[in-house]
């Protein structure tokens, strides 16, 4: 173990195909491992406080994991008589310029911002984070009917995402026209915050921010939707018995009925102040960690060797059991270039988005490929490739519609060929169809299952030979026979 012999943890893992399995190996190894919490009566305060920290800082994890939702912030700036607009509508600017930079930071640990529809009308926002190689969140605007501007924003899909979630049957028209500015739309039998959130989730969504107004933020309250709250107080009185204010009607007649936010905190902000709390309590995630000499596999075998083991696997981001087998999975890879070049890239979407542009005698592309190389994780990797792609597509090298297929399958068997415990994670699906997640058309299972699902079917092929890797491997030489392999 690298000579350490004590390991602290705060809290376990809350995912229960990954619950304890670091903590086993670690004591298997022979290091001493504390878990925070195991014994709170036995707490002093000191740990109690740390363990609520781990928990506030792993708040998005927990949420995800005890509810099977997003976890969700609330957030608006308002005067402290509580408007968030004037009797007109205008709000710019309600908060301060500090304010206003670290809501670009939420915005920027967030997958998805929602606003309604009366926002974009109202604003026209942009919703990015003015954050040049940061994370841009996918975009989200409900909208019953879809009275919304043919011009908006939004609708600018050049550096990220749109989504339209509406009702079915909504304004066709303007669908057509969406559709033709490369903004998704889906429909819901009924448009709902909670259905919205549902399908979030099944988006592979981790934390999401609302930006609404009030009348979509009170639905959004009233159904559990959202978990915190983030209000950006200013020091400015506007009045106006018609202004707006940041939720809509509750339907609460008494005080005693007004719901009581949790672990308040306060921060001044420039002259505003930012008060933070929970509408939901912080799920608890204390851990029951098997004993040394009773871990289990590297994956849950438990999946695997049920009679009731599911005929379809579905896989997306690395929470889900068999995340690990996505493209976006943390795990660093080694292939030559065109140099005959040993290279590591940080995770298969690394090499596949930096591949589009292999080849092409040109600066700008170049300088991209070192830039992809780099970038912190798959999500912005993935943002990079297909932002210059849309921009430059004279850069794309021009086989790229065939090669796309061999370089993502060159790429995951390097991954699988690096780690047994992926190739034994593969092996375990046996001779179910493993279908992709992602709502990309290509690759992924897309909307309502009709995608061409390629990865699942890279990845079954890949399974019907991954027996006989291991003997292969050992007579290979990775680094001066490497190429030959990964083009067989």
């Amino acid at each position: 173990m690298a000579g350490v012999s004590r390991v602290v943890i705060g809290i376990s893992h809350p995912l229960q195909h990954l619950h304890g399995k670091a903590i086993s190996a670690l004591r298997q190894g022979g290091v001493h491992v504390e878990v925070g919490g195991q014994n709170l009566l036995e707490c002093g305060s000191s740990t109690q406080e740390a363990l609520k920290a781990c928990q506030l800082v792993n708040a998005p994890f927990l949420f995800r994991a005890a509810n099977s939702m997003p976890y969700s912030i609330l957030k608006y700036a308002i005067t402290v008589d509580g408007k968030i607009a004037t009797s007109t509508g205008h709000s710019y600017w309600v908060s301060s310029t500090q304010s206003r930079k670290r809501v670009f930071e939420t915005r920027a640990r967030s997958d998805a911002v929602i606003v309604g529809g009366n926002t974009v009308r109202r604003d026209n926002p942009r919703l990015t984070t003015r954050q040049e190689g940061g994370n841009l969140p996918v975009r989200i605007v409900m909208s019953r009917c879809l009275n919304l501007p043919k011009d908006a924003n939004l609708w600018d899909v050049s550096t990220t995402q749109t989504i339209v979630m509406t009702q079915k049957g909504a304004n066709p028209g303007f669908q057509k026209i969406l559709a033709s500015k490369g903004v998704e739309v889906v429909e819901f039998d009924v448009l709902t915050p909670r259905a919205v959130m549902e399908h979030c989730y099944d988006r592979g969504f981790l934390s999401v921010l609302w930006e609404c107004g009030g009348t979509l933020a009170a639905p959004a309250i009233a159904s559990g939707a959202i978990q915190k709250v983030m209000a950006f107080i200013s020091p400015k009185i506007i009045g106006g018995i018609t202004a707006p204010t940041p939720v809509g009607e509750l339907g609460m007649a008494e005080m005693t009925q007004a719901l009581q936010l949790s672990d308040v905190a306060f921060e001044q902000i420039g002259p505003d102040m930012l008060m933070t709390g929970f509408l939901q309590a912080i799920p608890s995630c204390l851990p029951e960690v098997t004993a040394v000499g009773e871990a289990g596999a590297a994956f849950d075998a438990s999946i695997a060797s049920s009679p009731q083991r599911p005929k379809v696997i579905h896989f997306y981001k690395p929470w889900d059991p068999y995340g690990a087998l996505s493209n976006f999975s943390p795990h660093p890879i080694s292939l030559p270039n065109e140099n005959e070049t040993i290279v590591s890239w940080k995770s298969v979407e690394h090499y596949y988005q930096a591949q589009k542009f292999a080849g092409v005698r040109d600066s700008l592309a170049e300088d991209f490929i070192h830039k992809i190389r780099r970038a912190k994780c798959p999500e912005e990797a993935t943002r990079m490739g297909r932002t210059l792609a849309r921009q430059r597509p004279d850069l794309v090298r021009k086989d790229w519609a065939v090669a796309r297929l061999v370089v993502m399958e060159t790429a995951l068997r390097a991954k699988f060929l690096t780690y047994s415990v992926l190739r034994d994670l593969l092996l375990s699906t046996g001779d179910a169809v493993l279908v992709g997640g992602s709502h990309d058309m290509f690759w992924g299972a897309g909307r309502n299952g009709k995608g061409e699902n390629k990865l699942g079917l890279l990845l079954m092929h890949l399974r019907s030979h991954a027996l006989r890797w291991s003997a292969l491997n050992e007579v290979v030489d990775r680094k001066c026979e490497s190429i030959a392999w990964w083009q067989g």
